[in-house]
């Protein structure tokens, strides 16, 4: 669900996503795949991260919990979204108002996107179509794109005028947790890289 819980949906299938910066994410991971199996719940589809490999806290989680599948009994499906477009939200409510899209990183990184629906999507076929089973997907939207592009974006889809700005040097407060802060400096750095659409657009036929 949006919070990031871990739930199982009904007697044949749970689903999975862990909030990404809780200390425990991991163990709540592998407790949800034990209580699966114990249950005996046939399917388990994991909703992880985009490169889990990239050296940060959130991507280093999901590992142990993508291994624990791999090594289960369960009919499983691994699912590794880009940045969810839905988080753009508050950033262009945001950006209405003070004609500034501003983002914790430098608007000349690009960045890798995928719209949570179609995810949802891929996460329904998953429960039912044997093809998915197995299988671990990465899942993005065509491409990769800089805020000063989205900004222009915006502008053309609603007129109102907005331009990309960066936050102001020593502008994040100082109670940032550590993991955030640190997936913010590799963003500004090295932007979220990415974007091929050929999983998703062969899953969904579109």
């Amino acid at each position: 669900n949006a919070h990031g819980a871990a739930r199982i949906l009904d007697i044949d299938g749970a689903f999975l996503i862990t909030p990404a910066f809780a200390p425990d994410a991991t163990a709540l991971g592998l407790a949800l795949i034990e209580a699966t199996q114990r249950s005996g719940v046939r399917k388990l589809v994991y909703s992880g991260v985009y490169h889990p490999s990239l050296p940060l806290a959130n991507h280093a989680s999901t590992l142990p919990i993508e291994a624990a599948l791999y090594n289960s009994e369960l009919d499983f499906t691994i699912l590794q979204p880009a940045m969810f477009m839905q988080g753009l939200d508050d950033v262009w409510q945001q950006a209405r108002g003070t004609g500034a899209l501003v983002m914790p990183w430098s608007k000349s990184s690009r960045m890798t996107y995928v719209d949570y629906r179609d995810v949802a999507e891929v996460a329904a076929l998953a429960f039912a179509d044997e093809r998915l089973s197995h299988g671990t997907f990465e899942l993005a939207a065509g491409g990769m794109i800089d805020r000063i592009e989205l900004a222009e974006l915006f502008v053309a889809a609603s007129g109102i005028p907005v331009t990309a700005e960066d936050v102001p040097a020593g502008a994040l407060p100082s109670s940032l947790p550590e993991g955030l802060r640190a997936m913010f400096s590799d963003y500004d750095r090295h932007g979220f890289h990415g974007g091929s659409s050929l999983t998703l657009r062969s899953i969904l036929g579109r």
